[in-house]
Order: structure tokens, then C-alpha cells, then sequence
């Protein structure tokens, strides 16, 4: 049998539409909050796959400019209600297709985007990461470790995160996740990846 396809907008559509969101933290992780009272200096961010959006309002009221991308539509809805007046901030696009024009980012946020999607597009990850984020920037979220026998989610190794990050980024710094949802128990790993060249 053929794995779905998690690179289509209709896979995520479907799993929204039917209510099929065990990914969704109903909230804003306590690593990330950690994170944001470690920042100091605010920075332009942007948050891929959304969801229903809770970070974008935890960097906003942290003095950051943050914008957010999100590829099916009833996602795109969700997080503009649940983010009331900072909806407009979701952007509904597929990150991989969006025209950023000359855009970049100091701090891109991940969380649930990378290993929502299959390995064969982890190199266009990185490639749009690398344009976006200049050097001294960084990739920083929740990053998937592990085996998962029904994908997706699709979990990093060691070896496959250093070559595929480390080419471009540094990790610096990494520690463990108290809050994951079911789905990721055991596998989420709280990392910030520093844009070397």
C-alpha cells in the first residue's frame, strides 16, 4: 500500500477538515516560551506551517515581527479565528512555492513542519532555509528524533540532521521537550540551528 502523500495540500486539508489534528499542542510549548525570555533583541520570524497558529501571538507579544505560512485552507481559517486580531498575519501558501522576493528572516520557527514532510523534499527544505535565513540567523523549534513505523511524521537521525542541516547551520544549542503531544512523545527534541554560510 502507498504511504499518503504529506507533500499535498490535500493531505493536510482532509486531516483538517475532519478534524484529524493530533499534532495541534492546543498552546505554546514551554521550551519556546524559555526561549523567547532568553531573546533580547527582537527579529523578523517566520513560522511555516502554522497550524492553528498559537506561537504566532507568543513572538508578537515578545516585540517580534512574525509572519506565518500555512498550505490548506481550513487550517489557514482556524488559526486567523483563533488569533483574532493578528489572523492577517497567517499567510495562506505553500511554503515551498511562496514568492518571498528578496524577504529573509533572522529566526525561523519549527514546529511539526520538517517531519510532516517526506524526506524526498528535505533538501528543498534546506534550500529555502538557507535563502531565508542569512548568516548569524537561526532555525530554532521542535525538531523530530527517532523511528516511526506509520509516517508521517517523518523523524530525523543524527546522521541525516548533520548532513542535512549541518552543511549550513550550526547546532548550537539542544534540550528535551516536557510537553509533547502523544504522537511525538519521546521523539521531540527543543534545538536552535545557527546559520554558518
Amino acid at each position: 500500500m502507498n504511504e499518503p502523500d504529506s507533500s499535498q495540500t490535500g493531505f493536510w486539508t482532509k486531516r483538517w477538515e475532519a478534524g484529524k489534528t493530533p499534532w495541534d499542542f492546543g498552546g505554546v510549548p514551554a521550551n519556546l516560551m524559555a526561549f523567547l525570555h532568553r531573546q533580547t533583541a527582537p527579529a523578523r520570524v517566520l513560522v511555516p506551517g502554522c497550524g492553528s497558529g498559537y506561537e504566532v501571538r507568543a513572538f508578537h507579544e515578545m516585540g517580534h515581527d512574525v509572519s506565518a505560512l500555512e498550505v490548506s485552507a481550513p487550517a489557514v481559517a482556524h488559526a486567523r479565528e483563533v488569533l483574532g486580531p493578528l489572523g492577517g498575519r497567517v499567510i495562506h501558501a505553500n511554503f515551498f512555492k511562496h514568492d518571498f522576493a528578496e524577504d529573509c528572516y533572522g529566526l525561523i520557527y519549527e514546529r511539526g513542519f520538517l517531519c510532516s514532510l517526506p524526506p524526498s523534499t528535505w533538501p528543498d527544505y534546506l534550500d529555502r532555509m538557507t535563502r531565508l535565513i542569512p548568516r548569524g540567523g537561526r532555525l530554532v523549534g521542535m525538531f523530530l528524533y527517532g523511528e516511526e513505523p506509520e509516517p508521517p511524521p517523518y523523524p530525523l537521525t543524527e546522521e541525516i540532521a548533520r548532513d542535512l542541516l549541518g552543511r549550513h547551520f550550526r547546532l548550537v544549542h539542544t534540550e528535551a521537550v516536557p510537553d509533547s503531544v502523544p504522537v511525538y512523545r519521546g521523539l521531540e527534541r527543543w534545538q536552535e540551528w545557527e546559520r554558518i554560510g
